[in-house]
């Protein structure tokens, strides 16, 4: 195996024991199931209405990846500041890199069990009926990739402070406002001072816009270059900042 990705599994084999040997991971999973599984089938009447669709489960998952990303990667970083074992991490023979991004997947598996696990919500809809598997499939896509963002810019946040409340806050309000930026209200407010092309080009940042885009069954190279990028870009300014502060 190659050094650099032996050092990333190595990282990412700590982190992924760390997570479920404390409480945190088990309360978000159990938190998600209930929230997601709850609001997408009582708020909506999913039974009563006999749809063989998971819209209304998959139209709630922003809102909760929203605050529940940020809570399960508020520690990534802040943890290691007040603890101290930032400079141990650091002084080991791996890249900065490597940390950051086993460290990152490893929070990221979290995320991804918990969405693995609301799969009864696809035999309930088989059930119904005959479901569109194509909207499903992205849809679960586009919630992976959505939870992904949220949680690289948490890693990005908690690179800064030794707060994990202030990580915690901090990351809750960026995802806050890159999911509000896309909402119809905020564009037509921008569209009537600032012009229909510039609104139209802010709401392109909006991490709301591309997840719907794609839970409507098409996942474009567009959308997932978007995702892509922004993970890039937070985890690498993530680097950035924890070099900075190694120096």
């Amino acid at each position: 195996m190659n050094k650099s990705l032996r050092n990333v599994w190595i990282v990412y084999r700590r982190e992924l024991c760390s997570h479920f040997d404390s409480s945190l991971a088990y309360v978000f999973i159990i938190v998600f199931l209930v929230l997601s599984i709850g609001l997408g089938f009582l708020f909506n009447r999913f039974l009563e209405n006999d749809q063989a669709s998971l819209e209304a489960f998959f139209m709630f998952h922003p809102w909760l990846f929203m605050v529940l990303a940020p809570a399960v990667g508020m520690r990534l970083w802040s943890d290691e500041h007040r603890t101290g074992t930032i400079e141990l991490l650091l002084t080991m023979p791996l890249a900065v890199w490597e940390a950051i991004v086993g460290k990152f997947l490893a929070a990221f598996t979290v995320l991804a069990f918990a969405i693995v696990l609301t799969f009864p919500t696809v035999v309930t809809v088989q059930y119904l009926g005959d479901p569109d598997y194509g909207p499903i499939i992205a849809s679960y896509v586009s919630s992976l990739l959505f939870a992904g963002v949220c949680l690289a810019i948490t890693s990005m946040v908690s690179s800064m402070s030794r707060s994990l409340v202030a990580a915690l806050v901090a990351s809750v309000a960026i995802c806050f406002l890159l999911i509000l930026i896309g909402l119809p209200p905020t564009t037509d407010f921008f569209t009537s001072f600032l012009g229909g092309a510039f609104a139209e080009g802010l709401a392109e940042l909006s991490i709301l816009r591309h997840f719907i885009d794609m839970q409507r069954g098409v996942i474009t190279l567009q959308n997932l270059y978007f995702y892509v990028a922004v993970i890039a870009f937070c985890l690498f300014t993530t680097s950035v900042i924890i070099r900075a502060k190694r120096a």
